[in-house]
């Protein structure tokens, strides 16, 4: 019979497989287990391979519970809701008092705050952990944000610490988020801007190459430049790697070859839900899920083409010759700007949560955890943690007098790009809806004056007024009938 093990993981597909080796390349004994006996196998093979690693693999749920030490830790890794139900139900009903289940899948925030609730009837500990990184970060040190239970997180802090990314100037890539479903919130969110950051680079992309005319090569060596600069980041240097890639089945380069349709799993959606229900602007997240959905009509694009080509439209509308170098450095100008807008927007829609629902999210600690390991990392997420840490209660980040600075910088340069995709009839929605948001929160007076005159002309909703205390309500309607007798 061997010793117990330090923790159990559950659910081996590829983020399982390659978590569960992480732990045990760290030193940690961990119990493995999946519904399909052979992923079982696969992972302990793994194991064998990549190092000898002290993996355990069982094929039935009761002696893979029975392996861990108490109290029991089981993270599991399946697919988010009725699956992570069914899985809990088997595992729970081999688990003692004080053990403890931890959800690392992309779960909705309110289905693990009930689990929390049915587990602890149960006398189980219960967290939910946004898990970032892919297969690449899982295996080798994903960002980590567990919430829920502080007690089950004290359990497994040890592990985490290790396990999780390592930044050399800020450490591990974890911390405890807090109460409730707020690691899945945080993660949803953290996907939200990644929606956004990828829209960004598509757009700069789009007016590189349908403007500019830019080569893959050239492509290639933009993004690899931006990437040693204030763009520094997983997304950009990825960008200029698949710049780089031939066509393994033909001539060319394989992002030629791409399907222009991209799918997605939810969290983006979710995010803009989130924001709307908070009345919080999101607009560049929004634009980057709206490009998505206009991305799946791939046959209504191909048909309109058409239409709009014989009435003269081509693909670019204006065949103008532009100064390469220069729209090359407007570009990389504009998109930094609108990352600004983008990474705003997300803070400001976790700042609102949490005091709705009292979780004291400390915002500068998430930027802190999201520098490594995962998906958004990115050296700019340093320069957040900073405006946080001189000031936890800044209303935006584009107030913080170092990005206000660097916007007011680059706004010229904002402008011209988004000007000269709108003459070309390339869309830039992630762009431009982020140039808007800035352009909105920066003026003192907008026009929402004309818009409220309008509610309180047709509905009587009231109006308060610049001068004067209190609530109004005019009679639009008669006064405006008596000046046209």
């Amino acid at each position: 019979m061997a010793p117990p093990t330090r923790i159990g993981l559950a659910g081996l597909a590829v983020m399982g497989q390659n978590l569960a080796l992480n732990i045990a390349e760290k030193g940690f004994p961990i119990s493995v287990y999946n519904r399909t006996t052979s992923k079982v196998d696969e992972t302990v093979e793994r194991a064998k391979q990549e190092g000898d690693l002290p993996l355990f693999g069982f094929h039935d749920p009761e002696s893979f519970v029975q392996s861990i030490q108490k109290p029991r830790v089981i993270i599991m890794l399946v697919k988010a809701g009725a699956p992570v139900d069914q899985t809990i139900k088997t595992l729970s009903a081999y688990m003692e008092k004080g053990d403890c289940i931890i959800d690392g899948g992309n779960e909705w925030y309110e289905n693990t705050e009930r689990r929390e609730k049915e587990m602890s009837g149960l006398g189980l500990l219960y967290l939910g952990m946004g898990v970032s990184g892919g297969e690449e970060g899982a295996r080798n040190g994903p960002s980590l944000m567990p919430g829920g239970s502080f007690e089950a997180y004290e359990y497994i802090e040890d592990i985490l610490l290790k396990v999780a990314a390592q930044v050399s100037d800020s450490g591990p890539c974890v911390t405890y988020i807090g109460k409730g479903g707020s690691g899945n919130f945080v993660k949803m969110v953290h996907n939200g801007i990644e929606y956004g950051d990828m829209q960004l680079i598509a757009e700069a992309y789009d007016v590189l190459k349908s403007v500019g005319k830019l080569s893959n090569e050239e492509l290639q060596s933009v993004f690899s430049e931006w990437n040693r600069g204030e763009l520094l980041s997983f997304l950009i240097e990825i960008t200029a790697d698949i710049f780089g890639i031939k066509d393994d089945k033909g001539e060319g380069y394989l992002v030629d070859k791409v399907l222009d349709k991209t799918g997605m799993k939810g969290t983006g959606k979710w995010t803009v839900q989130q924001a709307a229900d908070l009345s919080i602007a999101a607009p560049t997240i929004a634009a980057s899920l709206d490009s998505r959905f206009l991305s799946g009509l791939k046959e209504e694009r191909v048909e309109a083409a058409k239409v709009f080509k014989s009435g003269g439209f081509g693909d670019v509308l204006t065949d103008q010759t532009v100064d390469k170098v220069k729209l090359i450095d407007d570009v990389r100008q504009a998109l930094y700007a609108s990352k600004i807008c983008s990474y705003a927007q997300g803070m400001n829609l976790i700042r609102a949560k949490s005091i709705e629902k009292g979780w004291d999210l400390k915002l500068g600690e998430l930027a802190r955890i999201w520098k490594g390991g995962c998906i958004i990392r990115a050296i700019f997420l340093d320069r957040i943690k900073k405006a946080y840490d001189r000031n936890p209660d800044l209303a935006n980040l584009l107030v913080d007098p170092e990005f206000a600075k660097e916007i007011i910088d680059r706004q010229s340069a904002w402008r011209r790009v988004v000007c000269l995709a709108i003459n070309s009839g390339i869309s830039t929605p992630g762009m431009s809806s982020s140039l808007a948001y800035f352009d909105t929160y920066r003026r003192e007076r907008v026009p929402a004056n004309l818009v409220q005159a309008q509610r309180d002309y047709f509905g009587a909703h009231t109006y308060e007024r610049v001068d004067m205390e209190g609530s109004f309500h005019t009679e639009w309607f008669k006064i405006a009938k008596q000046l046209k007798n």
